[in-house]
């Protein structure tokens, strides 16, 4: 990238070179459009908007934007969320549609701007209500910043978009290994009763799920333990056995589970969620859990933590969940479920692929976090 001379930048409000967008889309269903993007389609960070939903069943007014807008999250602003749009539809209206004004700053660049920290600060700071905080046009457009001149933001945008590719990259190796681990996690526990040239029909045993597994079910107030770890539901990541988010019993009210070390999280509320996860720490979890032992004189502690993350195992907890509203497993008809598993001697080695695929997911998800950090490091340092 060539040497930036910030002395030459000018500043600039966001008024200076960005409009609002406000064209009212009523009964999107029966329009032109059939791409819907709400606010849960965006992703804190990311520069473009890669998902969105259908406008098929919208009968509700909403807004109208066209490729290369700026979609801003107006509601509950401190989750961060601004992005382009490389295609038309309508969003909710609880974004801001926001179109470049005139040629002072090229396509893109205002995204790049709107994800400083600085930006996020003032946004913030700007939100008001008090159930849901709402950002204003009337106060985001205000917002002050300098801007380089044209060639420079030729130069910077795409040192970002260079990031923002090995980023891409880097998820995509990711989610090309989750895909393949559970392809073999499927073809293991399916009714073929084989595994490549390992595993042959005689390999297999069939077992009720209380034959490999103990719930633990002991009960504790958060208010009168000494563990400092708690684990809800919302801690644990879909298909991702390992625990990176935790908060403290004193957040919590209300009966908890007590876990200890190597238990298993099975989020026993909303199956179709697929949350598992192994504990390495002793503490607490929500009531909404079960908690899970392996009978290790049955089966590999090690292994019942993978056989649970199989499309085998979790189609069938969704399908004895009941409930409308929030479908729950009950451990009285969970634990009499019939399962075929590989016998103890043949567990081993399984144990050491998959964790060997769990291993370098890891690996790749840490190397998408430190290109994470180092664009929001680039954009503060040259932006903010």
């Amino acid at each position: 990238m060539t040497i930036l001379k910030t002395q030459n930048w000018n500043i600039h409000l966001v008024d200076d070179v960005a409009d609002e967008k406000s064209i009212r889309v009523d009964n999107p269903s029966m329009s032109e459009y059939d791409k819907f993007v709400g606010l849960e389609h965006f992703t804190s960070g990311d520069f473009v908007i890669k998902n969105y939903g259908s406008t098929e069943d919208l009968k509700s007014g909403m807004k109208y934007f066209s490729d290369g807008d700026l979609l801003f999250a107006r509601r509950n602003a401190y989750l961060k969320r601004a992005s382009n749009v490389n295609f038309e539809g309508v969003c909710s209206g609880d974004a801001i549609v926001i179109t470049r004004k005139n040629e002072r700053i090229i396509p893109r660049f205002l995204t790049l701007i709107f994800n400083t920290s600085c930006f996020w600060d003032y946004a913030i700071s700007n939100a008001a209500g008090t159930m849901s905080k709402r950002v204003k046009w009337r106060d985001l457009k205000e917002y002050q910043f300098k801007l380089p001149p044209k060639d420079e933001q030729e130069s910077i945008l795409n040192l970002f978009l260079t990031l923002e590719t090995q980023i891409e990259q880097t998820e995509a190796q990711e989610e090309n290994l989750r895909g393949l681990k559970r392809q073999l996690l499927r073809d293991l526990f399916s009714e073929k009763f084989e595994f490549g040239n390992h595993l042959s029909k005689d390999d297999f045993e069939e077992k009720t799920f209380d034959e490999v597994a103990d719930q633990i079910s002991k009960r504790i107030d958060p208010g009168k333990t000494e563990l400092e770890i708690y684990v809800g539901l919302e801690h644990l990541d879909p298909d991702n056995l390992t625990i990176k988010r935790t908060g403290v019993p004193a957040d919590v009210k209300g009966t908890k589970l007590l876990i200890w070390k190597e238990d298993i999280i099975f989020g026993k509320r909303r199956a179709y969620q697929r949350k598992v996860a192994v504990s390495h720490f002793d503490g607490i979890c929500s009531a909404h859990s079960m908690v899970l032992r392996a009978k290790e004189y049955v089966i590999e502690k090690d292994f019942l933590p993978f056989f649970m993350q199989s499309d085998a195992f979790m189609n069938r907890a969704i399908q004895i969940s009941e409930g409308s509203l929030s479908p729950t497993i009950k451990w009285k008809v969970l634990k009499t479920q019939r399962f075929f598993f590989p016998k103890k001697e043949k567990q081993q080695g399984l144990i050491t692929l998959f964790k060997s695929f769990d291993t370098n997911i890891e690996l790749l998800n840490s190397q998408t976090q430190t290109l994470k950090q180092l664009k929001q490091k680039l954009l503060d340092e040259i932006l903010g």
